[in-house]
């Protein structure tokens, strides 16, 4: 059993994750020690959370192409870590996903991210992410923060590839013409390194 699975086995052992083991969903992360592009995002969709597949939605298509990668570059583990702010699917909430519990990412970041000693590059992926990861240093909103990302490197934080953000992304093409393909070059950048 690798160290990845051994982490797995204790988020899925621990009471507060009861529900989710009992109702036969597994801990969604997926890393290797030799990953060099770690994404933080909020929590598993329901569709990702069923299939055991993270990004496995019209998200995850949308973010593949942001980021330039064929599905297979972005499912190998030795080029993407995929460790959100909750490794399972929250439920719904008033308008998509509910958020993240309060308290899994302290509890268990830690012991995921000090295992990714070859990282290269972080993309924090929406507002749960990026508050954390950034913190202060974080702009007044989430389109301040992403305007100024590359500032923030090694963090690149975006917004979240939902349908639910098309409005967002209407009233900021700047992303996708200018951001997007800057991350894509990023990302090609940190894999071939």
């Amino acid at each position: 059993m690798g160290v990845f699975d051994e982490i797995r086995a204790q988020v899925a052992a621990h009471p507060t994750n009861a529900w989710a083991t009992e109702a036969g969903f597994e801990p969604l992360v997926v890393a290797s020690e030799r990953s060099r592009v770690l994404i933080i995002s909020q929590a598993p969709g329901r569709l990702a959370q069923e299939t055991g597949i993270p990004w496995n939605d019209p998200s995850g298509v949308r973010l593949r192409s942001w980021l330039g990668m064929t599905d297979a570059e972005f499912y190998d583990p030795e080029n993407v870590a995929i460790v959100p702010m909750d490794f399972y699917f929250p439920g719904k909430g008033a308008s998509g996903d509910a958020p993240p519990r309060r308290g899994f990412a302290e509890a268990w970041h830690p012991l995921v991210l000090e295992q990714l000693v070859d990282v290269r590059l972080t993309i924090l992926i929406g507002a749960y992410a990026q508050k954390h990861y950034l913190g202060a240093r974080r702009g007044p909103t989430l389109t301040d923060t992403v305007r100024r990302a590359e500032s923030y490197l090694p963090l690149f934080p975006i917004v979240h590839p939902s349908p639910l953000a098309r409005g967002w992304r209407s009233a900021n093409p700047w992303f996708e013409a200018e951001t997007a393909p800057r991350l894509a070059q990023l990302v090609r950048k940190a894999l071939a390194t």
